[in-house]
């Protein structure tokens, strides 16, 4: 587990709430303008349409009236059924309808300047056009295809129709065609069709009142799938993909690429002529509003974050010296220099905590002077006395638990521990409590009753004190399964392999990618303890030097010193306490590769009850 300073992890309190807090507060105004912005602009476009709409129908309505009054002329029904080679009647006709044309129509016309032509087609072939007060023939084979064409798409009913044609080539594309059928003078069969030529450049000046923009554009579709107007869209396939969306969409706005560019699509269905106005916009025009509104949001964000972040930095630097001063101090204590801080000026809690501290100092560097000049006079005792050799390895088998005067350490602790608690010291008490707690197991001499669980629980507490000592975390991986739990083991047998791996398995410091492990097993009558880590491992000559040591079945001498020496040291110590318990059987094993690490294995017998060797 990778440790987190104090500095590090108010920074990242800071970084998370701010970044929450602008994340939450712009995503939803983004989220709720860019919804307004794009419901304004949907309603724009709609009132637009629906302007042109209306503007379209008053007009096409206006032509309706005109041509009623064109093809219900009793004239224009009885020319319909002239025989089509009496030139007489022909000429007759002709001028009374110029007439009626001339008293009726031209008012209209003058009005009304999108009007081309008005022209009277019967079923004879012959036909009247009126253009501009002219009177104008058509090639006879002419007159018969627009016929034929015109009775097709014009209904029986009497319903007017909208046609996207002309009479003539020139006008292709540029007009638009309201056609009626004509019946006889009888009011029998339709014997022919009045068509209204209606100029699309004249009306469109009603549609380009919609201002759409620099690339906004509007334009006409039919039921049948065909462009109407502009010309540009004319020159479409009918019932093309746009078209098709179109006249699916229902009036709901939609979205399409048309001319490699996403655009937006609003279209209303006039009730009067079944044309559809579509009026489109490039989506990015629309969304360009919201944008803004995102890139403000984003700029606005960054610069209040920068300055929290700076307040943040501050702040966390304000509270974490002073800590850092006692963290940089206990480091000294620990190597044996005893340092005191000076806590004149501060009245708050970590003036509280240095005083406390400083007490600490004090307590224990009264309490190691007299814990080594018991040690000292235990081991003058030892010498002096002339055991035989069975004493002389219990005698050393104690002194490694005996090695402090244990029950005036442990007082002493207690009354450290009453100190860092009056003075609100959390890491001060839990650190003498653990260290009590280790203390008070190690005196303990009873090896009858030590099991997994409570080896692993003296590791825990070992692992608390280290920590405060390192100022760093880290986890061991205990793989035991539960049941093994409670196997019994000797005491004091766990925390050295433990110790020996911090000093000497990761000697350039804890990294996030080491690990100790710790796991058992029964098997063959014997039980296993394994503890494995993944640090520096051993060379081969070191390997075989210690390999030897362990089988020579005897106790390191305490006067070797040195680093590679005191870790030989704890493991021999191990090894010959199991040998003590249990036999010469039995003890600790050591399996290593240099710079992949080491596997330590303490085999015990399988046994309920250990039995102590003399």
């Amino acid at each position: 587990m990778r440790g987190k300073t104090l500095s590090r992890q108010i920074y990242s309190y800071f970084l998370i709430v701010i970044i929450l807090s602008l994340v939450s507060v712009g995503a939803f105004s983004y989220v709720q303008s860019s919804r307004a912005l794009d419901g304004q602009v949907k309603q724009y476009m709609e009132q637009m349409i629906e302007s042109a709409n209306y503007q379209t129908d008053s007009y096409l309505q206006a032509y309706e009236l005109l041509s009623g009054a064109f093809s219900s002329n009793s004239d224009v029904r009885a020319f319909m059924e002239i025989k089509p080679d009496d030139s007489y009647e022909y000429y007759m006709y002709n001028e009374k309808i110029k007439d009626f044309a001339s008293k009726s129509v031209t008012s209209v016309i003058t009005l009304y300047k999108q009007l081309n032509m008005i022209y009277a087609v019967g079923q004879h072939g012959r036909s009247v056009i009126y253009e501009n007060q002219n009177l104008l023939n058509f090639d006879p084979v002419l007159v018969k295809e627009k016929y034929d064409y015109l009775m097709k798409m014009t209904p029986d009913t009497g319903k007017i129709a909208l046609l996207n044609m002309s009479i003539r080539e020139v006008d292709k594309g540029s007009v638009v065609t309201m056609a009626v059928k004509v019946r006889g003078p009888s009011y029998g069969l339709n014997r022919g069709v009045v068509a209204i030529e209606i100029k699309l450049d004249e009306l469109a000046k009603t549609w380009d009142r919609a201002n759409l923009g620099k690339k906004g554009f509007f334009f006409i579709v039919d039921d049948a799938g065909n462009y109407i107007y502009p010309v540009s869209m004319s020159r479409r396939q009918p019932q093309d993909e746009l078209a098709s969306r179109v006249l699916a969409s229902g009036n709901q706005p939609f979205t399409f690429k048309y001319d490699e560019e996403e655009r937006m699509f609003v279209s209303r269905k006039s009730a009067y002529s079944d044309w559809n106005l579509v009026a489109s916009l490039p989506v990015d025009e629309l969304r360009r509003p919201a944008n803004t509104i995102r890139t403000t949001t984003i700029i606005v964000g960054l610069l209040t974050l920068g300055i929290a972040l700076w307040l943040a930095f501050r702040f966390g630097r304000s509270i974490i010296a002073p800590i850092r001063w006692l963290k940089d101090s206990m480091r000294e204590t620990e190597k044996g220099n005893w340092q005191y801080i000076d806590d004149t000026g501060r009245a708050d809690e970590i003036g509280g905590l240095i005083h406390s501290y400083n007490l600490m100092v004090t307590r224990l560097s009264d309490m190691i002077e007299r814990v080594y000049e018991a040690e000292l006079e235990q081991q003058k005792n030892a010498l002096e006395l002339g055991e035989t050799k069975l004493e002389r390895q219990r005698a050393e088998f104690q002194s490694l638990q005996l090695q402090i005067n244990p029950h005036f350490l442990y007082n002493t602790l207690e009354t450290i521990n009453c100190y860092a608690i009056v003075q609100d010291s959390r890491e001060i008490t839990e650190m003498v409590e653990a260290m009590a707690f280790m203390l008070r197991y190690s005196v303990q001499t009873n090896l009858e009753e030590i099991t997994v669980a409570n080896e692993l629980n003296h590791v825990r507490n070992y692992m608390i004190v280290l920590q405060h000592r390192t100022g760093k975390e880290f986890e061991i991986d205990v793989a035991i399964p539960p049941s093994l739990l409670l196997e019994k083991m000797v005491r004091l047998t766990l925390q050295p392999l433990i110790e020996n791996i911090f000093q000497h398995a990761f000697a350039d410091g804890v990294e996030p990618h080491h690990y100790i492990r710790i796991n058992a097993k029964k098997e063959n009558g014997l039980f296993q303890v394994f503890v494995e880590d993944n640090g520096v491992g051993m060379k081969p000559d070191r390997l075989a030097e210690l390999r030897e040591k362990l089988e020579q079945n005897r106790l390191a001498e305490p006067e070797e010193t040195g680093t590679q020496r005191r870790g030989g040291i704890g493991l021999m110590n191990v090894h010959r306490r199991i040998q003590m318990v249990f036999g010469e059987a039995y003890g600790l094993s050591v399996d290593s590769e240099w710079g992949r690490g080491t596997c330590l294995t303490m085999t015990m017998p399988e046994t309920t009850r250990p039995r102590m060797r003399g």
